[in-house]
């Protein structure tokens, strides 16, 4: 090899080991400047505060199956559910319904939301309204003195709108509504069901509407039907023989 050449290999050795001494001494140099850092840790980021948790809202309960109000707000019952003998009767009968006396012409209203399954005329109820309510009850209103167009047959009618005036059609004793609750053509005591609301069917008082008392009342009443004339001459006349000759007093009848 040639002189020029050893001194050109010489200088690239040593440009080399120059090179490498500087590497190394600035790796040490920026690991000691590292090392004098001071130890910063790092702060935990705030979370945002949770929202507050809605407040429950319990569902609303549903409506009840059966609302039963009074056919005649305001006027109080005066012949009860239950066994009844009137002046002209030898035996007591079952008097199917109640009996709410009051000025001819009141309002008679539906006591429960239904349909008209029947309105019309009889010798005995005189004009009557009858109410399917979908709870396999109807309601049924007697002795009208008039039937309300909107009570037609097939109708929906609300509670407590009118569906008649009450008057003393048929075998009436006064003023009256005969009011009726009934389950398959049985009937209730309406008096376990007026202003009381049922939630479901289980809760309808069926049982205790169904009972009958033994006890026959007498019925005191305010006028005689003319249908029920002659009986009463009967029953006068079978009285006065049965007394040798006097006239066995009857009921008196009071309004």
């Amino acid at each position: 090899m040639s002189s020029k050449s050893s001194s050109a290999t010489d200088r690239v050795r040593h440009f080399g080991l120059e090179t490498a001494a500087a590497v190394v001494l600035g790796l040490a140099a920026v690991t000691v400047a590292y090392a004098a850092l001071p130890d910063v840790k790092q702060k935990p980021v705030a979370s945002a505060p949770a929202a507050p948790a809605a407040p429950a809202v319990e569902p609303a309960p549903p409506p009840p199956v059966f609302e039963c109000g009074n056919p005649v707000p305001g006027q109080l019952i005066n012949s009860p559910f239950g066994l009844r003998r009137l002046p002209w009767e030898d035996h007591g009968r079952l008097h199917e319904g109640v009996d709410i006396a009051g000025p001819t012409g009141t309002k008679v209203v539906a006591v429960a939301d239904g349909i008209v399954v029947r309105a019309g005329e009889s010798p005995s109820y005189g004009r009557y309204v009858e109410i399917e309510h979908g709870v396999g009850l109807t309601s049924f209103y007697a002795h009208l003195g008039k039937i309300e167009r909107v009570a037609r047959k097939g109708a929906y009618v609300e509670a407590g709108k009118p569906i008649g005036r009450m008057g003393s059609s048929g075998t009436s004793t006064g003023p009256h509504v005969h009011f009726e609750i009934r389950q398959d053509d049985k009937p209730l005591n309406p008096l376990v069901f007026m202003n009381r609301e049922f939630a479901t069917v289980a809760d309808l008082p069926l049982k205790l509407g169904a009972y009958v008392s033994p006890r026959v009342r007498i019925a005191y009443v305010s006028e005689i039907p003319e249908s029920k004339k002659a009986l009463m001459e009967a029953k006068a006349a079978k009285g006065k023989k049965g007394k040798g000759g006097k006239v066995r007093q009857t009921l008196r009848f009071n309004s």
